[in-house]
């Protein structure tokens, strides 16, 4: 088994799936029991017949085998051109068809194209699909969260194993990220607190390399414990993670009434940044991305996955560019308010020609 595109989900299967069979129908809304796995070779992947169903052990098996096919990156300088294991978690309103082919961009954009990231698994997970259902996604993104930490633990489990590996040739020799969009980001900072604590809430350890949270649909003022440890979700988000990206627009309407809908006025991270009353720990930052995003965009909340300015910085931010670098590149650039540090920047459209 050697597949381009995985998939874990803790969506309601279609009937009589089994294990090695292609589904025929899609997989459903409700939340099932128990998290099921599956495998592609081929597109288009918003139907069930191109996918595969496979158990646990043969599905971690194969990208386990994938991720040892990666180069071993012995020089730490050439850090940024190692290969990722990507997991993305997708949002609000978002059907399992949906969700494939936002996956299936993804995969196109930065993981089979010329930029290689390496390897990106899609977590499904059942949003409702109708914009009258908010709350019912709400409930379910906390319910979720307990599957999404499962997926999380087995990594811990495994990284912490990789890591005490004597022999050079069988240590990692792939970068772990996690990209979430919208409501998605409120199901894995739920997941994350779930796996601090089921690993006794270590201190600053990389379970993720880089974490993108791309029109967050969580408070704006998760981080403000800075750099103090109250185990609070932010807490146990910061201390996972080696460096937190949050992209976000004051133009993203869908998040403006989501701020509405709940929480009596908090702003969202995604449309308003981070909150700026506080300080955040150093390894959390935002980027404004409002320039890249064309003017007569309608659909704000999604078209950072539709724009080529928009891939190509997820592509630095992935392979860990400096934030100094950055500004450097005139890739962003920091606000001209004084208060603001190098954790608040704007991005900065590339030059037409």
């Amino acid at each position: 088994m050697n597949p381009k595109y995985w998939m874990i989900s803790n969506r309601s299967e279609p009937k009589r799936v089994r294990i090695g069979s292609r589904g025929n129908n899609l997989l459903g809304e409700k939340i099932a029991q128990d998290l099921s796995y599956w495998v592609a070779e081929k597109g288009p992947l918003d139907k069930m017949s191109a996918w595969q169903k496979a158990s646990y052990r043969d599905f971690k098996k194969a990208l386990m085998e994938q991720a040892n096919s990666f180069p071993l990156i012995s020089d730490l300088a050439d850090h940024d051109v190692q290969k990722h294991v990507t997991l993305f978690v997708h949002g609000y309103n978002n059907t399992w068809a949906s969700a494939a082919r936002r996956y299936e961009k993804l995969c196109a954009d930065l993981f089979l194209s010329k930029k290689n990231l390496g390897v990106c698994v899609l977590f499904t997970w059942p949003s409702n699909g109708r914009r009258t259902s908010y709350y019912p996604d709400r409930a379910d993104a906390r319910r979720s969260a307990i599957h999404l930490s499962e997926v999380l633990n087995n990594l811990y489990d495994y990284l912490l194993m990789k890591q005490n590996e004597v022999d050079e040739e069988r240590r990692c020799r792939a970068k772990t990220s996690i990209i979430a969009h919208s409501m998605g980001s409120y199901v894995l900072q739920e997941a994350l607190n779930l796996t601090w604590q089921h690993n006794n809430q270590p201190m600053l350890v990389s379970l993720i390399n880089q974490l993108v949270l791309v029109a967050a649909d969580v408070d704006n003022d998760l981080f403000k414990s800075g750099e103090s440890v109250d185990l609070s979700l932010g807490d146990a988000m910061a201390q996972l993670t080696y460096r937190i990206t949050s992209l976000y627009t004051g133009r993203d309407q869908i998040l403006g009434m989501s701020a509405g809908f709940k929480h009596f006025g908090k702003r969202r991270l995604g449309r308003s940044g981070i909150d700026r009353r506080y300080d955040v720990p150093d390894n959390v930052w935002d980027i404004d991305c409002s320039e890249l995003i064309a003017k007569n965009e309608k659909n704000i909340h999604s078209a950072y996955f539709e724009t080529e300015t928009v891939i190509n910085l997820m592509e630095k931010i992935l392979r860990g560019v400096d934030r100094h670098e950055l500004l450097r590149q005139g890739t962003v650039h920091r606000d001209n308010e004084p208060i603001l540090a190098i954790s608040h920047l704007t991005a900065i459209p590339p030059l037409s020609t």
